[in-house]
This record gives structure tokens, C-alpha cells and sequence, in this order.
């Protein structure tokens, strides 16, 4: 799946089949669902999930939490625009499927 081709599945009600648990959550973010987001990356490890976890928190405004985990994800902090860093995770991630 391509970038835009993620970002397109979000007029869908459920997200595409066979993405990795942090781009389901990252789908649903996308969607505007926080909670079941959270929800998922709460429930998985590894650095991927780390990573939407960052910026989730990050959107949350809990800049503390989301430095952790960004450190977790071996990432640096984001500190652009949000729309622009769920892009660039949407892009690595589907890269690296």
C-alpha cells in the first residue's frame, strides 16, 4: 500500500487488512480516535508502536509522556505540524512493510 493510498482508506470504516498493529493504530488516529489508538499501541511493543505512541501523546499535548516515548522508538521528538509527522510515520512504516 502506498502513502496516499493509507491516507485515502480513511474514508472507509475499517482500515485495510494486514497492516501492523502500530499502522492500525495509526489509521485510527487518523480517524480522529484517539482512545482506540492508544488502545492498541498500549497493547504491543516494538519500536513502530513506540513511535504512534510519541505522537499520540504528542497530539494529546502530554509532551513528557510523548519525549519517552520517542525514546523508545529511538526517534527525536517531532516538532512540526502534526498532520505532517502522521505523514512521515504513515510513509516509514508502509516502507518498511
Amino acid at each position: 500500500m502506498t502513502p496516499l493510498g493509507f491516507q485515502r482508506s480513511l474514508s472507509k470504516s475499517e482500515p485495510p487488512a494486514a497492516l501492523s498493529p502500530a499502522l492500525v493504530a495509526l489509521w485510527w488516529a487518523g480517524k480522529d480516535d484517539w482512545d482506540k489508538a492508544h488502545r492498541l499501541v498500549m497493547s504491543e511493543g516494538g519500536a513502530e508502536c513506540a513511535w504512534v505512541h510519541a505522537y499520540l501523546h504528542r497530539l494529546e499535548g502530554d509532551l513528557d509522556n510523548a519525549r519517552y516515548w520517542y525514546r523508545k522508538a529511538r526517534r527525536p521528538a517531532a516538532t512540526g505540524e502534526p498532520a505532517e509527522e502522521w505523514a512521515a510515520i504513515a510513509a516509514a512504516l508502509l516502507g518498511a512493510q
